[in-house]
């Protein structure tokens, strides 16, 4: 019986087309599996604010300009207690980097003077939301619990000099500060803007820091001296900053004066306004 002939050359076309068969179907299913749009998708993330930490709050005010703003400090003849007075009393924080403040109080012969200087940095946690958006948001929350009135035609022409006032009073000032929460929203609710004259009552202030406003309001304390307390909030990018400035004559029946108050106020907030952004 005659034997079929083995042929080499057909068996290895055999193996190859096998092989061939294989490989397709593993590089199929690598294909079908992969998602090359994962690889490129990125979230977006809001920037951070541009300040990272905060001063020290009782060297932030000059004493040039505590001098002007309490009176009584250079009629404090002791010179410890004098020193004492310029230094100023550190408010409670548990992070110095979040929040600082620092406070005066001065007795004079006219009046006993007080004051508040108070820095806030803003830290948003939503990736969303950036630092200095948040800041605006709370900022906009303090000028809402302030309550102030609608603008008027006097007043924003009073604020235009008065901005004047406080930039060339900035330049001259002796003292310098570096930078907010704050109490203004207490301080509105107990006292009376209607006791402030036309053209410095409380308002929004277009010339100070990203945002800004101001309140004042004279404490109706029956028969007692009238206290004005005087608050100037504003806020540059992610850092609010919030100046309180209270005056309560010693004499019954007088009562502070608001422009002279509100100037002081502003002229320090510049200086810091100017500080920060230095």
């Amino acid at each position: 019986m005659q034997r079929k002939a083995y042929v080499p050359g057909a068996a290895a076309l055999l193996v190859a087309l096998l092989a061939g068969c294989t490989s397709g179907s593993a590089d199929s299913g690598t294909t079908d599996d992969a998602n090359p749009g994962d690889a490129g998708t990125a979230t977006a993330v809001a920037q951070p604010g541009k300040y990272r930490t905060l001063p020290e709050p009782c060297g932030a005010v000059g004493h040039g300009t505590l001098d002007s703003l309490l009176p009584g400090i250079k009629q404090i003849t002791d010179t410890e207690q004098r020193d004492a007075a310029y230094a100023g009393e550190a408010t409670l924080t548990y992070d110095t980097d979040r929040k600082v403040g620092c406070r005066w109080k001065v007795e004079s012969t006219d009046a006993t003077d007080h004051l508040l200087v108070d820095f806030e940095r803003v830290v948003s946690y939503d990736n969303a939301v950036s630092d200095a958006s948040q800041a605006q948001t709370i900022f906009a929350t303090k000028e809402t619990a302030a309550d102030l009135p609608e603008p008027t035609t006097s007043a924003t022409a009073s604020d235009s000099a008065s901005a004047s006032n406080s930039a060339s009073a900035s330049a001259s000032a002796s003292g310098s500060a570096t930078p907010s929460s704050s109490t203004s929203a207490t301080s509105s609710s107990s006292v009376s803007a209607s006791a402030s004259p036309t053209g410095l009552q409380p308002r929004a202030l277009s010339d100070l820091g990203d945002d800004a406003f101001l309140d004042d309001g004279l404490s109706s304390s029956g028969s007692t001296a009238k206290q004005r307390t005087v608050t100037v909030v504003f806020r540059t990018s992610n850092v609010i900053v919030t100046i309180e400035y209270e005056e309560q004559p010693a004499t019954v029946g007088v009562v502070p004066d608001s422009q002279k108050m509100q100037d002081r106020a502003r002229k320090l907030a510049v200086q810091l306004a100017d500080s920060l952004n230095g």
